[in-house]
């Protein structure tokens, strides 16, 4: 899942549910694994799925009208449990990018160290992107890490968004929190040779 983040440009999944906890990410029967393979294809499986195991057509990642590596959803998404099963199902079906008004903070820092982007938009810029896509599923949107921008193609509307420094050096970089750790490991050595205190 570690992959390197600049630019990314492409369509986008809608999902306009407000509240969508991460029981209904990946529902709490799947969460045995401790390995983050194959959690993409439980991702949720209750609203993708009927008891058969049937696909549910009119659930939206059943709608082949809609494709892309970017999911668009409401507002406090991944509130509930802080299971971090919930971004390995979003990481692991293929998103890269999700974009909303708010996100539940464990949440959101879960994506992140998954090399998930969570992009925090104005209650206006979503209910434009969404109107967006409605119109022309074939909506692409820019999101630009480095310079911290997104852009919604179809209206040429930009917004800028926050992402903490470290977690930004670590995704522009493809690094993972040990990675960073080892990458830094000759400088930690020299601070701790430097700084050492006496007993």
């Amino acid at each position: 899942m570690k992959q390197k983040f600049n630019i990314i440009t492409s369509t986008c999944v809608p999902l306009p549910l407000e509240n969508v906890d991460t029981d209904q990410i990946i529902p709490a029967r799947f969460l045995k694994a401790t390995d983050k393979e194959g959690f993409g294809d439980n991702l949720f499986r209750d609203w993708r799925y009927d008891k058969n195991g049937e696909p549910i057509s009119d659930f939206v990642l059943n709608d082949p009208t809609y494709s892309g590596c970017i999911l668009v959803t409401g507002k406090n998404f991944g509130s509930g449990s802080s299971r971090e099963h919930a971004a390995w199902a979003i990481a692991g079906y293929g998103f890269r990018v999700v974009i909303s008004s708010f996100f539940a903070d464990i949440h959101k820092n879960n994506e992140l160290n998954n090399f998930v982007l969570p992009v925090v938009v104005s209650e206006d810029f979503l209910k434009e992107l969404f109107a967006s896509i409605s119109q022309n599923p074939k909506t692409e949107v820019e999101v630009d890490l480095p310079n911290q921008k997104v852009t919604n193609k179809e209206t040429g509307r930009t917004e800028v968004f926050e992402i903490n420094g470290y977690k930004k050096h670590c995704l522009v970089n493809g690094l993972d929190d040990i990675d960073f750790l080892v990458q830094n490991q000759a400088k930690t050595e020299e601070w701790e040779r430097t700084n050492k205190i006496e007993g």
